[in-house]
């Protein structure tokens, strides 16, 4: 009965938020309350809840002055010149752009913190996506998807966890999955490619000049149909092709508002300690990997002194965390919403549950392919649990009954990261919702946007893996 509730739970809330019928926050809240009930354990609510939420505080905490501090090198300008490289690079070119951000969230990806990734990311293309008509769902769906496949670093979590939980070296376990993984990167750049092109045939192609001066009386429009170039036409004019024009030009002014970011003369910068803030956050990632501390206390410590640098005067500290205050409050939010559903997924025995019920339906003629059935299985468990319960939970068992029919535990191992590009757009991930908020997308757009091709991702570096002889 608690596998069927716990299905039943996962597939109410992601139909409810794929169908906008209630918010994220609400959904991760109310429908596990109601199931907690239904199995007969109200009671025990609080308790699910309490211990969630202490389990996801540390996170919580990290995000919020994570988003400060990264907000605020934003503001002074830290990351101006990687915003002037991928224009460069990009043209205005919408199939350039989706590269430059498949390509940008790999690169940031290195640090190992998803949420660093994306901060750094929609900071940087967000404005461009913007001042286009571009698609957002594109953008966080590449980063998402490029962000997963790097997401297998050994610093990155998975790895660790499952050379951890099968006590085996985790440099055995990365290091031959590296073919496969740069098969699923470079996946992730076809996918950009094509996602990049249908982007382009649906607006068009500016010159880079076209696409960063905006005369105070003009803004950019789509001038038609397939390959047509997007031409200036008057505030308040629809234009042909133009989506979602209004009769007053708002849309266009909220355009112009978010594209400030990239004012070169916005008053927030500090060039003159371009190279401190440079240096300062080169020093909080190579603390981060080294672990000198534990993340939260990084961030905390990196913010605080992010601003009482950059920002002396009191007014201008309260402005600049007001400035970011949307983005901490609605991130935290979420977070604690995330830990009464993992609370009650965890408390009452349904993950647990639904994953013996898994394991116990694998034919026993599949256990001499039992890294491939663990690539498989790795897929929904990662995207419906925590790393933390598939890893530590789940995978020993299957490394178990693999072992039986001569399947080698690090085979078993290397199977089990497959799935990390669908697990980054899991909604137990807290970085999908700074993903999501920064990116002012709805996370039923997001999911229903990014499965597919995060699940075609997964499955190619398994191929990948089986063809190469390493799974």
């Amino acid at each position: 009965m608690l596998t069927i509730l716990g299905f039943a739970m996962i597939a109410t809330f992601l139909v409810l938020i794929m169908m906008k019928k209630m918010s994220p926050i609400a959904a991760l809240v109310l429908i596990p309350a109601l199931f907690c009930v239904a199995v007969g354990q109200g009671a025990q609510l609080g308790d699910y809840v309490i211990e969630g939420v202490g389990t996801l505080a540390p996170t919580a905490a990290m995000l919020m002055f994570a988003i400060v501090y990264f907000g605020v090198m934003i503001d002074v300008g830290l990351f101006d010149p990687i915003v002037r490289g991928i224009l460069r690079f990009c043209k205005a070119d919408p199939m350039r752009i989706v590269i430059g951000t498949a390509l940008l969230a790999a690169v940031v990806s290195l640090d190992g913190d998803g949420s660093t990734t994306f901060m750094i990311t929609v900071s940087a293309m967000y404005p461009l996506y913007k001042r286009l008509k571009m698609s957002l769902v594109v953008m966080t769906g590449v980063a998402a998807t490029a962000n997963g496949v790097m997401n297998t670093l050994p610093w990155g979590g998975p790895t660790a966890r499952a050379a951890t939980a099968l006590k085996v070296d985790a440099a055995d376990i990365f290091v031959p999955m590296i073919p496969a993984l740069a098969v699923g990167l470079l996946a992730v750049i076809l996918l950009a490619c094509v996602l990049g092109r249908r982007e382009r045939k649906r607006l068009g192609m500016l010159t880079l000049d076209e696409a960063l001066v905006t005369e105070p009386e003009t803004v950019l429009v789509g001038a038609g149909s397939g390959g047509d170039r997007l031409t200036k036409a008057p505030k308040g004019t629809g234009g042909a092709g133009t989506e979602g024009a209004g009769a007053e030009g708002t849309e266009e002014d909220e355009e112009d508002e978010e594209f400030k970011g990239l004012d070169p003369d916005r008053s927030t910068l500090r060039p003159k300690l371009y190279w401190f803030n440079a240096g300062l956050t080169v020093a909080l990632l190579a603390a981060m990997i080294l672990e000198l501390m534990p993340i939260p206390v990084l961030f905390l410590l990196g913010a605080a002194l992010a601003l009482t640098v950059n920002f002396p005067h009191m007014p201008d500290q309260r402005a600049r965390i007001a400035a970011h205050a949307d983005n901490v409050l609605n991130v935290s939010g979420m977070v604690f919403a995330a830990a009464v559903f993992t609370g009650v997924l965890t408390g009452t025995g349904m993950v647990e549950h639904m994953a013996d019920w898994l394991v116990g339906a694998i034919p026993d003629g599949m256990g001499p392919h039992m890294a491939i059935v663990t690539g498989v299985l790795s897929l929904p468990l990662t995207y419906f649990m925590s790393n933390d319960g598939f890893y530590f939970g789940v995978l020993p068992v299957l490394a178990e009954a693999g072992a039986a029919h001569g399947v080698s535990p690090l085979e078993v191992a290397r199977a089990s990261i497959v799935g990390q590009p669908l697990h980054m757009s899991s909604p137990l991930v807290p970085a999908v919702y700074v993903l999501v908020g920064m990116a002012k997308v709805e996370f039923g757009d997001h999911t229903r946007f990014t499965v597919k091709w995060a699940v075609l991702t997964s499955l190619v570096v398994l191929g990948a893996g089986i063809l190469f002889g390493i799974i």
